[in-house]
């Protein structure tokens, strides 16, 4: 798949948008896998993605307040690389040109590596724990929190932080075990510079 790129990473890293910013820049076709996400659900059957249906299954509360962090890490769908073929399914139906640039935290290392024709067609964006913690702040001032619909809206924000971070931790570790590229993000580049570093990683 070499007229794909990839930005993968944790929750609240900005892989959205730099990839919207690379895209507009350089012309390329974006894919969004959390847009997909509830396409790839509808396509996907109990027995194909046992996790996921389970997810469905829950109401918030046992989703986010009732199990810990590493258990909410373990069983969580996207993170266990539920549907990911999927999303190799619909970049295989897409033109060659223009070049696609993929972004979202379902991108696994390990899941996307065999797809790669060098290492850099792929970058992963590691955001520190406090630029996260800002990040959902301003998300949530916007368009509000799920978590909000939960019974314990303050102890699902502290179990989703630490499930996040435990994910971010283990990008960290599989990218440098796999030699694939990574980027710490914690607020010390701008958006502009962020953006230009990724675009650096693929050559654009």
């Amino acid at each position: 798949m070499r007229h794909v790129h990839w930005i993968g990473g944790g929750s609240g890293a900005g892989k959205s948008t730099v990839a919207r910013r690379l895209a507009e820049r350089h012309g390329l076709r974006l894919y969004s896998t959390d847009d997909a996400m509830a396409d790839h659900a509808r396509r996907t059957t109990a027995e194909e993605a046992p996790l996921l249906h389970a997810f469905l299954a829950m109401d918030m509360d046992e989703r986010w307040v009732h199990r810990s962090p590493e258990e909410m890490l373990e069983t969580f769908h996207w993170f266990r690389g539920e549907g990911f073929g999927l999303i190799v399914e619909d970049l295989r139906r897409m033109p060659a040109e223009p070049c696609v640039l993929v972004e979202g935290f379902r991108l696994l290392p390990h899941l996307v590596k065999p797809l790669l024709p060098e290492p850099g067609h792929a970058v992963w964006l590691l955001p520190t724990a406090a630029f996260r913690r800002a990040a959902f702040r301003s998300r949530a001032a916007t368009v509000g929190s799920f978590t909000e619909r939960t019974g314990d809206p303050g102890r699902a924000e502290r179990n989703l932080a630490a499930r996040d971070d435990l994910f971010t931790r283990h990008l960290r570790d599989e990218t440098a075990r796999l030699g694939l590229p990574s980027l710490v993000v914690d607020g010390t580049l701008t958006e502009d510079e962020l953006t230009e570093r990724v675009g650096d990683v693929f050559g654009l």
